[in-house]
């Protein structure tokens, strides 16, 4: 059954989530160290020496921010850039958004930058912007704009640019969030050719020249894909989120993308959201969402969204 509109924008926020929560014990560890891929679920093999400490069934960093950045939309209306800042501040402070109020796996470029940001520079320029600062932070994120954002393309690309600018501000990272959005877009629109429909909307977009174009059509989108998938490198995870979702469902989805090991939490969230639009929030299998733990956060916060009209 083809999922309608409601259950592909469920879909895509609890698949960014159990993906992120599956990938959690995999993670760091190279592609030849995890289990076949038909044995990769939220409870990993016995005697598997998984890769992190936390309970399973846990988000990490990528889920909570994600969810800081939903609540924010909802409760300004749109994107506020310093009132997402600051809620990634009580991300990393305190642990909002964060089972068990503790996060865990933050990234140093991230934490840098919120650094800066609670220090007084504003958010449009406390992001890291080196060519070395591209890491995937901004990108894990960013779903929610795609799943709230009521404006055209255009408004939806300059958003995307501007969540990541708070803490990765290098173009290559603003373009890798945008086009995710407009590929996230195209799927709740039921498309076929999503992907290709998203490069093609956004080179519209940039136009035929400029950084932002460059950054599209010679590092976001080469022409023969990244030898190294899977990696914390921004455009590494999302070509290798676009590799995974060639699969039939989304449980095959995010198992093939945590099969390419290193940043396994963060490449099955990315590609999650994704299949979790695709197939709807009833593709996703019901034992994983059992395992899923933080209910008492997403649970209101989906409650609160059905009934708010979406920015």
């Amino acid at each position: 059954m083809i999922p309608n509109r409601h259950e592909r924008l469920e879909g895509g926020l609890l698949g960014l989530l159990i993906g992120d929560a599956l990938g959690v014990p995999y993670e760091f560890l190279a592609p030849e160290e995890i289990p076949a891929v038909k044995d990769i679920e939220m409870r990993p093999p016995e005697g598997f020496a998984h890769g992190s400490a936390a309970p399973f069934g846990t988000w990490s960093d990528d889920g909570a921010q994600a969810l800081c950045l939903m609540a924010s939309l909802l409760d300004c209306g749109g994107l506020d850039l310093d009132d997402f800042g600051q809620r990634l501040v009580s991300w990393l402070n305190g642990g909002y958004m964060a089972v068990d109020s503790r996060p865990f796996d933050v990234g140093s470029q991230t934490s840098e930058a919120l650094t800066l940001f609670k220090a007084g520079v504003p958010a449009e320029e406390s992001g890291l912007r080196g060519e070395r600062n591209n890491g995937n932070g901004s990108l894990m994120r960013v779903l929610p704009l795609a799943l709230l954002w009521e404006g055209d393309d255009e408004t939806l690309v300059k958003a995307a640019h501007r969540q990541s600018m708070i803490t990765h501000a290098h173009p290559r990272s603003q373009v890798c969030c945008a086009l995710y959005c407009l590929w996230a877009r195209r799927e709740l629109e039921g498309h076929g050719g999503a992907w290709a429909m998203a490069v093609e909307c956004l080179r519209g977009i940039y136009g035929e020249s400029g950084e932002f174009r460059r950054e599209l059509d010679y590092n976001v989108c080469p022409e023969q894909p990244p030898e190294k998938l899977g990696q914390g490198y921004v455009v590494s995870c999302l070509l290798s989120a676009r590799i995974a979702c060639e699969e039939a469902n989304y449980e095959a989805v995010v198992r093939r993308a945590i099969s390419f090991g290193n940043d396994t939490d963060t490449t099955a969230c990315v590609a999650g959201g994704i299949a979790g639009i695709r197939h709807g929030v009833h593709g996703i299998p019901d034992r994983w969402w059992k395992e899923l733990r933080g209910k008492n956060i997403v649970v209101p916060l989906i409650e609160r969204w059905q009934g708010l009209k979406r920015p």
